[in-house]
């Protein structure tokens, strides 16, 4: 947890108005966090906070690539990513509760530490399921892997036997 301290920014010191923070997240930081589903990327997160009188607004641009595996062929590639977020932090000495997209800072905090927020966007941002573009045409692609997939496949209609009552039902037709 030692090195999510260098995602935190010291805000009491900041003058009113934007000021812009970079972070470099890699495997490093994914480490951090033990049930991961990114193990592996290469990512730039840009940080615009606007200090205002009553809080603060953060707008987060991560780009770069996230080392996944192909759910069809089950080769490794890099997924591209480009996250836009904001947050919005409030000033405040009483818990927002109805609101859980709003962090409440009190009066005896002096920093906010955002690789929470980076890890959360980060992981919502990578697709469900996920394959590499163009199959079989990309140089990540296992052609191999997808041949024997095609070959071990149960709905080839040459192997198919019909139930003859079905063919009976399909003459009624």
């Amino acid at each position: 947890m030692k090195s999510l301290r260098n995602y935190s920014i010291p805000y009491t010191g900041l003058k009113l108005g934007k000021h812009q923070f970079e972070y470099v997240v890699n495997d490093a930081f994914f480490d951090e966090f033990e049930y991961s589903l990114v193990k592996k990327a290469n990512l730039n997160c840009q940080v615009e906070l606007e200090k205002q009188e009553t809080m603060m607004i953060l707008n987060f641009q991560i780009t770069g690539t996230i080392d996944t595996n192909c759910d069809r062929c089950l080769a490794q590639y890099p997924q591209q990513v480009d996250i836009h977020e904001q947050a919005i932090a409030k000033f405040s000495d009483e818990e927002i509760d109805e609101d859980e997209e709003i962090i409440t800072l009190t009066k005896n905090d002096h920093e906010i530490n955002i690789a929470g927020l980076m890890y959360e966007y980060i992981n919502v941002a990578l697709p469900f399921i996920t394959v590499c573009d163009n199959e079989g045409n990309t140089p990540y692609c296992d052609k191999e892997m997808l041949e024997k997939l095609n070959n071990l496949s149960a709905n080839t209609e040459k192997d198919e036997q019909i139930d003859p009552r079905w063919e009976a039902l399909k003459k009624i037709k």
